[in-house]
């Protein structure tokens, strides 16, 4: 069983909206990097919630930046630390705005040049900081503030995306699951070069859930098979063990879509379409699975 550390690496009373996905997540993201870690945050919810000096919600260094420039500036930390012989964790924290659209060149020239830090996206699929606009992240059928009748468009497949520049680690998790969040953080910072973390935080007032199922979502959306929680260290993929089980006997999609008010205008067609994305793609992480078996 996995030893989590008892000292808390964020102070209480953050104006977080109850039960928010992302802040659960960034709990135990800093207490696997530990102190000597330096926070790079873009615009997004988590710049806000943090407070303004000298009333801080982090008990680490916190470097705000633009949009845009997240990757940017954490590749220009990490060489700077690096060429002074420190160590330092150097993390993004991220939403999926700020990754998946707007962080997106960033993001992928650091990748490409192999610099050394950890990129986490906590994907709450939507602009959730400024009242849940729709992101390239949103899923499809889902209510946004510019989608009201539902987004017309599938999820965009960052992870795809991202596994293009061959990273030496490279991760999928949800809050949901905090130890698992708390041993993928600890490998990755164990790897020299780009690491790229992508976790699900459902967010209550942007899902349209109550605020006390957060934990209960994030498990229905990997139980489903809508999140699949896996890993992927120098090329060999490791399927996580809740994700082992669920791919086995998977929930139906429309048990997971029917818990948020945001999929309240699927229809049946659209539902149907979802799950065979669902099923698609789980086929296409077994095959993966059992060809590196095979060539093993």
């Amino acid at each position: 069983m996995t030893e989590i550390p008892k000292e808390e690496m964020l102070l209480k009373c953050p104006s977080t909206c109850a039960g928010c996905g992302s802040l659960l997540a960034l709990r135990y993201i800093l207490k696997a990097a530990g102190k000597d870690t330096v926070l790079v945050i873009p615009a997004c919810c988590n710049s806000v919630i943090q407070g303004v000096y000298p009333y801080m919600l982090h008990t680490v260094p916190v470097y705000n930046i633009a949009f845009a420039a997240a990757a940017a500036c954490a590749s220009g930390m990490s060489e700077a630390l690096r060429a002074k012989g420190e160590k330092t964790n150097v993390i993004v924290y991220a939403g999926d705005g700020g990754t998946a659209d707007i962080g997106i060149q960033a993001l992928s020239g650091a990748l490409e040049r192999g610099e050394d830090f950890l990129y986490i996206c906590y994907d709450n699929e939507a602009y959730g900081n400024t009242g849940m606009q729709r992101s390239g992240a949103t899923p499809l059928g889902a209510i946004t503030t510019t989608t009201p009748n539902g987004k017309r468009v599938v999820k965009k497949d960052l992870d795809r995306i991202i596994e293009a520049h061959n990273l030496p680690y490279q991760a999928t998790a949800c809050a949901s699951y905090p130890a698992d969040i708390y041993n993928k953080v600890k490998k990755a910072l164990s790897i020299p070069g780009p690491k790229f973390i992508h976790i699900l935080a459902p967010c209550p007032p942007g899902w349209r859930t109550p605020s006390e199922k957060t934990v209960e979502i994030g498990k229905m959306a990997v139980k489903s098979g809508i999140w699949v929680l896996w890993e992927k260290e120098y090329d060999k993929l490791t399927i996580s063990a809740p994700s082992r089980a669920a791919m086995k006997k998977p929930m139906p999609v429309i048990d997971y879509l029917k818990a948020q008010g945001r999929f309240k205008k699927v229809d049946e067609e659209t539902a149907a379409k979802i799950q065979a994305n669902v099923d698609k793609n789980l086929k296409k992480i077994a095959a993966e699975v059992r060809i590196q078996e095979e060539t093993a």
